[in-house]
């Protein structure tokens, strides 16, 4: 069962996003450098970080019923 405190939402999503932005940023990176396979880091971070905004929204309105 989930606290219904906000700052338990805000700390369990942090993580996982700093980790989706460093798949971003290898993956921009390697494709600045022309290493086209960055664009999967890339493709993966950007859908790990939607992930995170979708578990954000999920969890927020779970929260805010509660």
């Amino acid at each position: 069962m989930l606290p219904t405190d906000p700052q338990f939402l805000y700390m369990v999503l942090i993580l996982p996003s700093l980790f989706g932005l460093t798949l971003v940023g290898e993956g921009l990176n390697k494709i600045v450098h022309h290493e086209w396979h960055g664009l999967i880091s890339l493709f993966f971070g950007i859908a790990f970080i939607g992930v995170v905004i979708f578990a954000y929204f999920f969890f927020s309105s779970f929260v805010s019923n509660v």
